[in-house]
C-alpha cells in the first residue's frame, strides 16, 4: 500500500508555479483577442460605406454586414461610429502627408499644397470631412475630437515647414505655423471641399507664391 511522503522530503515540497509540468499558459478567461484580419476587414468596409453613403447615413450595422462580422466585433474596437471614422480619418491624414523638404519655403509650400490637393480630392475625404464638420457644429465634444484629428498632423507639418524656413533665414523664428496653414490650406479647402470645383491650371503655383510672399511680408 503506498504511503504518503514524509513532511519535509523532496517529493512533499510544493511544485513552483509555472514549472514545466504546468503545461502551456492560457489567456485569462474572457480576455478579448482582436484578430487583425477582422480589424482590417472592418476598416475596408468603413471606407466602402463612407464612399457609398457618407458619414451621416453610415451605420455600424451596415459596416458589420459589409465586413462579414457581427456588430459586437465592431464595438469591441470602437465605441461609436464617430470614433471609428475619426480613427480612420486620422490614420489616412497622417499617412498621406509626409513633411516636404525641398530646400526652400516656396518649394515646401508648393509640395504641401500638392499633397493636400490630392488628399482633399480623395472620394472618402471629400465626403467625410464636410459631414464631420456638420456634426461638430452640433456637438462641442465632437468638435474637439474633429479639431484634434483634422488639424493635428497638418499643424505639425506646417510647423516643420516654418522651422525649416526659419533655419534658412527665410522667416523669423516666431512665425506662427497656424497662420501659414490658414493662408495655404484655406483657399484650397474652399475650392475643393466647399465649392467642389476643379483647380485652374497653375493655381497651386500661384497660391504657393502668394502664401510665400504673405508670410515674408507679415514677418
Amino acid at each position: 500500500m503506498p504511503t504518503s511522503p514524509a513532511p519535509g522530503s523532496p517529493s512533499a515540497a510544493p511544485r513552483p508555479a509555472g514549472g514545466p509540468s504546468d503545461g502551456p499558459r492560457r489567456a485569462p478567461a474572457g480576455a478579448a483577442v482582436l484578430r487583425e484580419d477582422i480589424t482590417e476587414a472592418i476598416r475596408a468596409a468603413v471606407f466602402a460605406e463612407l464612399a457609398a453613403v457618407g458619414f451621416s447615413k453610415m451605420s455600424i450595422e451596415a459596416v458589420a454586414r459589409r465586413a462579414g462580422v457581427g456588430k459586437t466585433a465592431v464595438y469591441r474596437r470602437w465605441k461609436s461610429k464617430l470614433h471609428l471614422v475619426l480613427d480612420l480619418v486620422s490614420a489616412f491624414a497622417v499617412q498621406g502627408l509626409p513633411v516636404p523638404d525641398t530646400g526652400s519655403l516656396h518649394g515646401d509650400l508648393r509640395a504641401l499644397l500638392e499633397l493636400m490637393s490630392h488628399l482633399l480630392r480623395h472620394p472618402v475625404a471629400s465626403q467625410v470631412i464636410p459631414d464631420l464638420l456638420v456634426e461638430a457644429a452640433r456637438n462641442p465634444e465632437i468638435a474637439e475630437a474633429v479639431r484634434e484629428v483634422l488639424l493635428r498632423s497638418e499643424t505639425e507639418i506646417a510647423g516643420a515647414v516654418v522651422r525649416a524656413a526659419a533655419g534658412r533665414g527665410e522667416l523669423p523664428a516666431d512665425t506662427d505655423p497656424e497662420r501659414a496653414l490658414d493662408l495655404a490650406i484655406g483657399p484650397l479647402y474652399w475650392r475643393l471641399v466647399v465649392v467642389r470645383g476643379e483647380l485652374p491650371a497653375g493655381y497651386l503655383d500661384e497660391l504657393a507664391r502668394a502664401v510665400t510672399a504673405a508670410l515674408k511680408a507679415g514677418s
